[in-house]
């Protein structure tokens, strides 16, 4: 499987996810605005009042291609959050996602995701056309190619389609990075790719790495490190990332600490209590 048997966790827990350029290096105490509070809403899987923050935002910005990426990452998110999916022993479990059925979307969730995410191409190609380093649309790029890469993976599983838009994400945020060096969040999508990938095998590797993709195990957890630490929208994220590397590794007591602490900030997402209980269990 060449996307990688977490690649579709990362995916799915990003769509709950926004980064405004304005505040990249901003920490958590900084200010909120409607959109940030909107995503913070969606970690705690509070879809329609998060939806609610999202359209006052757009109001104000009816040219920003964040808007109609963030409708289109909470259509997405709370399909994800229905179908059961984010559940990380589906991810852990490397013959369980190999075998696991293809899932059934609701036909006007899908609907809607998708204009929601053409809306979004449309208003950030135009942008880029007249402002080729808009900070703004340059991460809604970044964003609704992951959200396509997510799609095509977990609900359609097309594997490849999938890897050729998180290459895609990639690039957006390395274009970004390259700008600013202290968009924290954008250290994220080259982090993810650059972890999920060297969990292949080596030959899998090789091939990846010879079609461009980034396969650095240490590199990767460094850089989502960084946005763990320094990050303001994606920091919760990439901390869900590194809890996810820690269950892989079989380091619990450092999984238990970053689930705890997202337990903690967004009560009202039960997958948090319910990674919880699956670590208490295990270890009596």
């Amino acid at each position: 499987m060449v996307d990688g048997m977490t690649l579709p966790l990362v995916r799915s827990i990003l769509v709950a996810l926004l980064l405004l350029p304005t505040a990249f290096a901003a920490s958590p105490s900084s200010p909120a605005d409607e959109l940030y509070l909107g995503w913070m809403k969606m970690y705690d899987l509070r879809f329609d009042e998060a939806r609610q923050n999202i359209v006052r935002w757009e109001k104000a910005h009816p040219s920003d291609a964040l808007g109609p990426v963030s409708q289109a990452g909470g259509y997405l998110y709370a399909e994800f959050a229905r179908m059961g999916v984010l559940e990380s022993e589906l991810f852990v479990d490397d013959h369980r996602f190999t075998h696991r059925k293809r899932l059934q979307p609701d036909p006007e969730v899908k609907r809607l995701f998708f204009q929601q995410a053409d809306a979004a191409d449309q208003l950030a190609d135009g942008k880029l056309q007249s402002s080729p380093n808009d900070h703004d649309a340059l991460f809604a790029k970044s964003l609704t190619l992951g959200l396509r890469a997510d799609y095509a993976s977990l609900v359609e599983k097309q594997n490849l389609d999938a890897l050729s838009f998180t290459k895609q994400s990639r690039i957006f945020a390395e274009r970004l990075l390259q700008m600013d060096a202290q968009a924290y969040d954008a250290y994220l999508a080259p982090g993810v790719e650059n972890y999920l990938l060297s969990l292949k095998a080596l030959p899998i590797r090789f091939v990846l790495h010879l079609t461009g993709a980034n396969v650095d195990r240490e590199k990767g957890i460094a850089q989502i490190k960084m946005t763990a630490e320094h990050g303001h929208y994606l920091e919760p994220f990439a901390k869900v990332l590194l809890a996810v590397a820690a269950l892989r590794d079989k380091d619990n007591a450092r999984a238990r600490v970053l689930l705890q602490e997202l337990h903690d900030r967004f009560p009202g997402n039960t997958l948090y209590m319910h990674e919880l209980s699956l670590l208490t269990a295990s270890t009596r």
